[in-house]
């Protein structure tokens, strides 16, 4: 099946020169995977903003945030034996696990959904606590009411969990704390109730015994998350084989709950867009999934950049049919593309069968 999204003519629609770093003598390195809701007639994003200092030659330099808000600077010699620096989202030293970057979120909003400013008066968001030492990062935005619901990655040396924080204007922001404990992600709202429950989607993982794989969790709160189970694994010998994970908060259509989900191998690391369609009543029941990709990288901004051959989202608005997705290219630049629900639910006739 051939890809079947409509890039925007104007990608990469953000670049990192776009954005201004957060602070003095720290570079931004990469836009990511933003979260994307409708607020005041406009389409916002909330970017991540991955940030380290300017590097030196034959130094890796990268911050930290110290548990009260504010980043301290790391820096190693590159020829340090106890220094693993063969990933370049992840250093090791002397076994501790450290980021090359640090996380922040930021907003921007457009009128036309393709050219967008940072407008004045909105806040950064940074880590906050001991749990968001290495950053916040892939921000989910549900909207329920009239409040906005942020899932977002923490991370820390305990691991990688998923952060919620709600707000009703965007100016007052509320930490609701740790509600997926590590080491999960991707974790997406419903935007509406279920039999009076709220559901969210998320990436728990067990690599060791299991794997990375999509689950659905129920709360009566949108803070005390149980009744969890799995939701999809990833596929021995297919474009998902090696993790799946969330994109943003399913779309209700009369054939069920319609979820974009990321899809990934390992050898090489490509990642890949994927559809499942839920039952509207018991989401917990996968109905069909797509056989093969809806998106790959297939552009040179989606096969080259800082972490190469990725396409991911977990942001999107729907007008009727058509769905726009931002999504977040080769880990470096932020895109746009268009596709029609009904194309999508289409690829998926037939495919009723077990997860």
């Amino acid at each position: 099946m051939p890809d079947i999204a409509e890039r925007f003519p104007a990608n990469p629609i953000l670049r990192p020169g776009d954005i201004p770093a957060s602070m003095p003598g720290m570079k931004v390195e990469c836009l990511l995977n933003p979260g994307v809701f409708r607020f005041q007639g406009k389409i916002w994003l909330l970017l991540r903003v991955a940030e380290r200092p300017e590097q030196k030659p034959g130094k890796i330099s990268f911050p930290v945030m110290n548990g009260n808000g504010k980043p301290h600077i790391l820096e190693f010699d590159t020829s340090d034996p106890l220094l693993d620096l063969s990933d370049p989202r992840v250093i090791t030293y002397a076994g501790q696990y450290y980021l090359t970057t640090l996380s922040h979120l930021r907003l921007v909003a457009s009128d036309d959904g393709v050219r967008f400013h940072e407008p004045k008066g909105y806040s950064p968001l940074f880590g906050q606590t001991e749990l968001e030492t290495f950053g916040i990062e892939d921000c989910r935005v549900s909207q329920i009411g009239k409040d906005y619901y942020l899932t977002y990655s923490v991370a820390s040396p305990h691991g990688v969990g998923v952060g919620l924080r709600s707000t009703a204007d965007w100016h007052t922001i509320r930490n609701h704390g740790m509600i997926f404990t590590t080491q999960n992600k991707d974790c997406a709202i419903f935007e509406e109730k279920i039999g009076g429950m709220y559901y969210a989607l998320n990436r728990p993982s067990s690599p060791e015994f299991g794997g990375h794989y999509m689950w659905i969790s129920e709360s009566p709160d949108l803070v005390h998350w149980g009744n969890h189970r799995c939701l999809a694994h990833s596929r021995k010998g297919m474009w998902d084989e090696a993790r799946v994970g969330a994109g943003a908060a399913p779309i209700r259509t009369e054939q069920g709950w319609l979820e974009i989900y990321h899809g990934a191998t390992s050898n090489p690391n490509r990642y890949c867009l994927g559809a499942l369609l839920l039952d509207l009543e018991e989401p917990w029941k996968v109905l069909a999934r797509s056989e093969e990709p809806i998106m790959e990288p297939l552009a040179d901004y989606e096969k080259v950049g800082f972490f190469g051959n990725v396409v991911f989202t977990n942001g999107h608005v729907v007008e009727g049919d058509m769905l726009t997705i931002y999504y977040g290219a080769s880990d470096s630049v932020i895109c746009g593309a268009r596709f029609s629900i009904e194309e999508i639910l289409k690829t998926l006739a037939g495919k009723r069968r077990p997860s």
